[in-house]
């Protein structure tokens, strides 16, 4: 990657808030703007979830109950799928477990406050068993499991073999290898991530395969940090030459549970 490519990369995210600039003499620092922190705060929580959510066996609705025109249907469908949403036909929303309140405030930061009043947030009672819809029939309705798991099976392909030669020794990974390695990684699994609706287990077929992509893309990423940072380290540093500290979150990702010692 030349200057050239990285440029207009730095331009749009400075463009979108996601870094600010700061003048040091003739040169200039980028850091992360704290909406930009807050953000990578988000996701690494949704990445780095060590399980699923649990369920209080209520579904969250959000019903289009006012006329929405095509163009803003198609934004509204597009912005509730990225958070996990499944739609049951048109002017229907349904998640087991989303925050309804967090899930208005992203709309409005995606630019569509002007729909709110269009919508109604809706928390359903969980109904006596034979009396409604079994909870299967709504996630076979709403979402297709059955292409997000060819899609995690696909992930766990790809990188076992890099994990098990790791494990091994087999493989010895220089720091830039190991930061190209990591980086690849978790581009990957954030795509399946963004498609993911994180049902609650008892909402999942057995032997989801989610879960093994998971623990997989956790201790691979474990194992390949260290070398990866020692690289930033040696190639990134601020106008003063110095280098910053590596946040806290980056190792409290790992705190909680150590996946070096949980086979796959």
């Amino acid at each position: 990657l030349n200057e050239r490519l990285v440029r207009p990369s730095v331009f749009r995210l400075a463009r979108d808030e996601w870094l600010r600039s700061e003048p040091v003499g003739r040169r200039t620092d980028y850091l992360l703007t704290a909406s930009g922190q807050q953000r990578f705060e988000e996701a690494s929580r949704h990445i780095y979830a060590s399980s699923t959510p649990q369920w209080d066996r209520r579904w969250r609705l959000v019903v289009v109950v006012g006329e929405v025109g095509g163009r803003d249907r198609e934004r509204l469908r597009q912005a509730l799928f990225w958070q996990g949403f499944g739609a049951l036909g048109a002017d229907c929303f349904v998640h087991p477990s989303a925050d309804l309140g967090a899930a208005f405030d992203a709309l409005t930061a995606e630019g569509l406050g002007g729909l709110l009043p269009r919508l109604k947030p809706l928390l359903a009672a969980d109904p006596a068993p034979g009396t409604a819809a079994s909870d299967a029939d709504m996630v076979h309705r709403a979402w297709n499991l059955e292409r997000l798991a060819a899609m995690y099976i696909e992930f766990v392909e790809r990188y076992q073999p890099v994990l098990q030669q790791v494990r091994d020794g087999a493989a010895e990974f220089d720091d830039e290898s190991a930061f190209l390695v990591r980086a690849l990684l978790i581009h990957d699994y954030r795509r399946l991530l963004l498609r993911d609706p994180e049902l609650p287990d008892v909402l999942l077929p057995a032997d989801w395969p989610g879960q093994k992509a998971r623990l997989l893309c956790r201790e691979l990423y474990r194992r390949l940090v260290v070398p990866s940072e020692r690289h930033l380290d040696a190639v990134f540093q601020l106008a003063d030459g110095g280098t910053p500290e590596a946040a806290p979150l980056l190792f409290e990702r790992f705190r909680d549970a150590d996946p070096l010692q949980q086979p796959l």
